[in-house]
């Protein structure tokens, strides 16, 4: 029971013959039971005929009751057999086993009422077949030497002499028998046939279903043995679940290959940045060893610097990349970016602030993420400037937007995506010193998304770059 294929096939053919046994037993319950009010009802008809009869003055043994198919029974108030079918030799169900009659007291002719009795007519006829429905009772009979299974009904009627009889006539029950028989018979016969149709076809059904799935298995097992990326899982060409599972199965490999290739370019790109500066602070290190005279202690320490400020970035990227999210505290921007501004003293062009006083400016994160952002935007806007730099904050449209922008060469609109990827400066022939190592704005665009906001591109109305991010206010944060 390991495989699924059986598993379903069993569970079907449970639920198949718990819904067929259940619909058999309902199909014989109501077939018996109409069969069986059936009978019931020839044997009222029959009853309420005999009675009649009697309520029409009929004496018993002018009673019609030579009908073997429906025995009668007629008993008095005290229980009394007064009259039986000719051939009815045994009898049950009925409340009396008699079949032999009483000699019944000689009915009174007519004109022969008592004295007491009125003669105006006015008295209503006493003599009536009762209206109520009859009882019905099961039971046997022997006619003529055949015992079978009856359905018995009793009715009331009261003679002209004011006696109460009680008429008992029975409607055999072998057509319902032999019908509620054959049904049982034949669905005894068929339900094992149609539980094994059942089970094949189930069997057949999911193996056909679940055949993309093994093969979706083979796969996923022959890329995880060679740790190939770059395969796909077969597709079918349905679009049932296994085809949308096997969709999903090749866009989370796409994913993790691009998320793989990516950490194997930041390794090796990081490397790569690390080198340079260890490489040059060894030499001058070694050569201010051998010629203290030659010791470039500022390269030495611009390099260090360097390594540091390197260090610390590719530790955020690494938080990052961990899934870290930010704080839940409140941040002003418009404080932070003064507060930003005021420190950079040593910059090349002093950033111009302009901060909105209408609005709310607040929003929840990390501040030293924020203050890294910013301070990253207002290193590269500084870097690429000629004359100005200016910072802008502001709300707009449940959002508090920072804009930095400056009046440098601007970024083509061809790179203004692939200047947030990691270790990418557009301008190689820069000096390493000037440029970067590339990460201050894919850190950047990193942080911005993690508070549920964004960091676009743009041209200046001086022609350079604008850079602009956009963070959601409280309460208003993307999911």
């Amino acid at each position: 029971m390991r495989s699924v294929r059986a598993r379903a096939a069993l569970g079907a053919t449970l639920v198949v013959a718990v819904a067929l046994t259940a619909a058999g037993l309902a199909v014989l319950l109501v077939l018996r039971g109409n069969l069986t009010d059936r009978a019931g009802l020839e044997a009222e008809v029959t009853a309420r005929e005999v009675a009649g009869e009697l309520a029409l003055g009929a004496t018993y043994a002018e009673l019609d009751l030579d009908d073997d198919d429906h025995p009668v029974q007629v008993t008095d108030e005290e229980g009394r057999v007064v009259a039986v079918s000719k051939d009815l030799e045994a009898i049950s169900g009925t409340g009396t086993a008699q079949v032999v009659p009483v000699s019944p007291a000689p009915s009174p002719g007519p004109g022969d009422d008592d004295d007491d009795d009125d003669d105006d007519g006015s008295d209503p006829p006493r003599s009536e077949v009762s209206s109520d429905s009859p009882d019905f009772t099961n039971g046997t009979a022997t006619v003529d030497g055949d015992t079978a299974d009856y359905r018995f009904a009793a009715v009331e009627v009261t003679t002209e002499e004011d006696v109460t009889l009680t008429v008992h006539a029975g409607a055999p029950l072998a057509a319902e028998q032999e019908a509620v028989n054959t049904v049982r018979t034949s669905m005894l016969t068929g339900l094992p046939v149609m539980l094994l149709v059942v089970a094949g076809v189930t069997w057949l059904v999911t193996r056909r279903a679940l055949r993309p799935v093994e093969g979706i298995r083979r796969e996923l097992a022959a890329i995880t043995a060679s740790e190939d990326l770059g395969r796909r899982v077969p597709e079918p060409g349905s679009r049932d679940e296994i085809a949308r599972l096997a969709r999903t199965t090749n866009e989370t490999l796409t994913v993790l290959e691009a998320s793989v290739d990516r950490q194997r370019r930041f390794v090796a790109d990081a490397s790569h940045e690390l080198r340079s500066p260890i490489a040059s602070l060894r030499t001058q290190l070694e050569v201010g060893e051998a010629h203290p005279e030659l010791l470039d202690v500022p390269g030495a320490v611009a390099d260090t610097v360097r390594l540091q400020v390197l260090a610390a970035d590719l530790l955020l990227l690494a938080r990052l990349d961990a899934g870290e999210r930010p704080g839940r505290t409140a941040v002003d921007l418009g404080a932070l970016v003064r507060e930003e501004v005021s420190r950079r003293t040593a910059d090349r062009i002093g950033p111009r602030v302009s901060v909105a006083e209408t609005g709310p400016l607040e929003v929840t994160g990390s501040r030293g993420q924020l203050v890294r952002v910013v301070g990253n935007l207002l290193d590269n806007a500084e870097r690429h400037a000629e004359r100005s730099v200016t910072v802008s904050v502001r709300a707009e449209r449940g959002e508090v937007l920072v804009e930095v922008t400056d009046d440098g060469p601007g970024v083509p609109e061809a790179e203004r995506d692939r200047i947030f990827e990691r270790f990418v400066r557009l301008d190689d022939a820069r000096s390493r010193d000037d440029g970067g190592a590339g990460l201050g704005l894919a850190i950047a665009r990193d942080v911005a998304a993690r508070h549920g906001g964004t960091l676009t591109v743009g041209t200046a109305p001086s022609g350079g770059a604008r850079f602009t991010l956009r963070l959601p206010l409280p309460g208003r944060e993307r999911p």
